[in-house]
């Protein structure tokens, strides 16, 4: 099979960067790149606050880097989803690396597309959180310790601990754990004892400790020196504690308070949407292994690798065993499942192995794509109606992606039917159908209009909203805080408010003009009703931004 050419992934790197125009998502990124802001104003590098309150959940890096680039392009969407897309890109470049030392350049190449072209990877870039960031530096690392496994070069060794130490930084040490289940599976089944028994592992420990000094300076400032602060409604804290213990391991063993009755198919479930179009080629690719390992008695040969198989199993089992799961959490083994899919792929189609999976594989991602780019095309024709600009260049796609699934000349159809599926599917949601979406968050419409009429947040609060709007301070670049009683509405000359709100002041017989008005909806959390036109406006309700007189 050909390598896949460079250009490829320009246009998916170009296509990442669409997403910089689509508004941050309520409730987790629109709080991030708020806290971002927070820490470019206050400029305390080193304490975390969220609108002012003490922040204990997640370590600093996403918020560094953020700052940092808001305070180089201004606070915008693009300030802050700059970084997670470089190192989106990262991640992308360095499974190639890791791939081709595995299985060489082509199985790399191929790797390395199998992840930019998940759905995932898109998603990640779009809804920016710690995931792309901690992806990225695991991934790095892993593939810079397998170099120096293979190379001897110390450079490599020490590269990849300071990429483990910037993960951990990002998102707790979970972004350790992860590398040593990886190598740990490896060495054990090729009976390599020694690599685990190394002196220059004692230099990149210390290199790890040294960069996470900084970090837990922070931590241990802000919080162990302060039992007495109020976090998640109980005193006694210890940062330290919680980010090197409670965080990652607490969620296992209970001590944490994070439960939301995730069971152990939640994250793979989870898959079958965010590594699309992939997920239907990555299971037997997984299944494939571990069935080769049980014929062999578990004894890998010099040639093959656990790294991979070893690594997403194990991390899977560990991240399955939490008391709390999220669906973005199996994000960072993604590259690893890149990696094993592009393998099977490569003995599939160069190889020509497991002949019977191939056909009935290439019929079945065959049909996914399609039904892909179909619901591509019903977003943009029913549920929201598209320019006809957007509609001839679906067809123009389509007619193009029809012509690779039906040249039978193509080496790989399966993997180009694909992958190129994925990518035009998205070259619509991002440039229509996430901005249509966005359009009723009420959050970022309203702290855009705040934030235009240059009005202090000081003057404007929020009465008897129901939903939680994070990103209303992010859009208005100022706190906007919410009110009770109409004795404190009566201190703002502006209010923002629903219905219930609005009533309650017409029984007061308050005086107001209306500035600005739409509907809302919690975009993270998409309903039948809320999708069908016709029943939309039962899923959405009315807000409202009042000038007091």
């Amino acid at each position: 099979m050909p390598k896949v050419p460079f250009w490829v992934f320009i246009v998916v790197a170009l296509l990442y960067l669409t997403a910089i125009r689509i508004d941050t998502m309520d409730i987790d990124a629109s709080q991030y790149a708020e806290m971002s802001r927070e820490m470019l104003k206050k400029g305390d590098y080193l304490h975390l606050y969220d609108r002012g309150i003490e922040y204990l959940d997640k370590p600093p890096f996403l918020f560094w880097v953020s700052a940092a680039s808001m305070r180089v392009f201004g606070v915008n969407n693009f300030a802050y989803k700059f970084p997670s897309i470089l190192f989106a890109l990262l991640a992308v470049f360095s499974t190639y690396r890791l791939g081709k030392l595995l299985y060489g350049e082509v199985t790399g190449r191929m790797a390395a597309l199998v992840l930019a072209s998940c759905q995932g990877m898109f998603l990640m870039t779009n809804d920016v959180r710690c995931d792309t960031i901690l992806m990225a530096w695991v991934v790095t690392g892993i593939w810079l310790v397998q170099e120096w496994v293979l190379n001897k070069k110390f450079v490599y060794l020490m590269g990849g601990c300071a990429a483990f130490a910037f993960g951990m930084m990002t998102k707790g040490p979970i972004a350790l754990m992860v590398p040593v289940f990886c190598f740990a599976s490896d060495w054990i089944l090729k009976g390599q004892w020694r690599n685990f028994f190394k002196a220059a592992y004692i230099p990149g420990l210390i290199l790890i400790a040294i960069l996470l000094i900084p970090m837990s300076i922070g931590l241990y400032e802000q919080f162990d020196l302060h039992p007495e602060k109020l976090v998640n409604g109980k005193t006694g804290n210890s940062g330290l504690r919680f980010f090197y213990w409670s965080q990652s391991f607490g969620r296992i063993t209970g001590e944490s308070p994070w439960k939301n009755g995730a069971d152990i198919s939640f994250l793979l479930v989870n898959m079958l949407w965010s590594f699309l179009p992939w997920i239907f080629l990555f299971i037997p690719a997984l299944f494939i292994n571990v069935a080769t390992l049980i014929r062999q008695k578990f004894r890998l040969q010099p040639q093959q690798e656990w790294i991979t198989t070893g690594g997403f199993l194990i991390t899977y089992l560990a991240l399955g065993m939490s008391a709390y799961q999220l669906p973005h959490y199996i994000f960072i083994v993604f590259p690893l499942a890149a990696i094993v899919t592009a393998k099977l792929l490569y003995d599939i189609i160069e190889e020509k192995k497991y002949v019977g999976l191939y056909n009935f594989m290439r019929r079945f991602q065959f049909v996914i794509s399609c039904l892909l780019l179909l619901v591509a095309l019903l977003l943009l024709v029913v549920v929201f109606p598209a320019h006809p600009f957007f509609i001839v260049l679906w067809i123009v796609c389509f007619c193009g992606w029809l012509f690779l699934a039906l040249r039978r000349s193509l080496t790989g159809r399966i993997f180009w039917v694909s992958a190129s599926a994925m990518i035009i599917a998205n070259i619509f949601l991002n440039n229509h159908v996430y901005p249509s979406l966005l359009q009723y968050q009420v959050g970022s419409q309203l702290g855009k209009y705040i934030y235009s009429l240059h009005l202090k947040g000081d003057d404007v609060a929020q009465f008897k909203m129901e939903d939680p709007i994070n990103c209303i301070h992010f859009y208005a670049q100022d706190f906007v805080t919410g009110v009770d009683t109409v004795t404190d509405v009566h201190k703002k000359k502006y209010i923002v408010t629903m219905d219930k709100g609005l009533n309650i002041l017409n029984e007061h017989q308050i005086a107001y003009d209306v500035m600005k008005e739409g509907r809302l909806f919690k975009v993270s959390e998409l309903t039948p009703e809320f999708l069908n036109p016709k029943t939309r406006d039962k899923a959405t309700r009315m807000y409202y931004l009042l000038k007091l007189k």
